[in-house]
């Protein structure tokens, strides 16, 4: 039976590609995102029954507006996938307010906003995945904040796991290497701070051009997985790294 699946920051990045393999599987997605042209414009090239919902996830005005929407249409959905994300580097010096404010409200309190309002919708046999990342036990230099916050979410998961089991709710982390496919032709950051950030983690012993990247198409795989699992198994969690080719 098909499922109903609501992905954040389903865009761009690894959010379109979930969307685009769960569509191809037969599932119904609705894609959450800030920028509803970008939602819109996947959700289009899916077709019906998919649908794009404008969904600033550090905004709960804005995320209970979103799931009253998904509501109306699927009065029960069966996953939710906390994928968006701020992914920015700065040291404890130069972090501005702005910053700050941005990366806890989207990293952090997103998707706690996100699990509560799909709550009810979730009860009686439905999963939450929470997207987190390699940088928490890598404690990659400059990415404090990124992976303080995804470290807060998988403690938090755990916690949820065990919250919601009388509910008949999973929750499961999936923690994410490095990944990018073909749009992706390099990093957004300005350049100065790109160098900065290699050469800081060159010191620990991270070598970022000797890692591996691993494309998004290839990470939907192991959603997959964890959503085909049988209703007496649970996955609290799935560490990824990426392998070089």
């Amino acid at each position: 039976m098909s499922k109903v699946i609501v992905i954040t920051g389903a865009g761009d990045g690894l959010g379109r590609a979930l969307a685009r393999r769960f569509a191809r599987d037969g599932e119904t997605v609705i894609l959450l995102g800030r920028t509803l042209s970008k939602v819109e414009a996947v959700a289009q090239e899916l077709g019906e029954p998919h649908f794009a919902v404008e969904c600033d996830v550090g905004n709960p005005v804005s995320v209970r507006a979103a799931f009253a929407t998904i509501a109306q249409r699927h009065p029960r959905i069966d996953v939710l996938i906390n994928n968006a994300a701020i992914y920015e580097p700065f040291t404890l010096a130069e972090v501005r307010d702005e910053q700050i404010a941005a990366s806890l409200a989207t990293n952090v309190a997103g998707p706690i906003h996100c699990a509560r309002e799909a709550l009810p919708l979730l009860r009686g046999g439905g999963h939450i995945i929470n997207v987190t990342s390699e940088s928490v036990p890598l404690k990659m230099p400059m990415l404090w904040l990124y992976a303080g916050g995804k470290a807060g979410l998988e403690l938090m998961s755990d916690m949820w796991a065990r919250e919601l089991e009388p509910e008949g709710v999973r929750v499961t982390v999936v923690q994410a290497g490095m990944m990018m496919d073909e749009t992706k032709t390099g990093s957004s950051w300005p350049m100065d701070v790109a160098i900065r950030f290699a050469q800081e983690n060159a010191k620990v012993g991270l070598n970022l051009r000797e890692r591996g990247i691993s494309h998004y198409n290839s990470v939907t795989d192991v959603f997959r997985a964890v959503l085909d699992m049988p209703a007496d198994l649970h996955i609290g969690s799935v560490a990824l790294s990426a392998r070089k080719r």
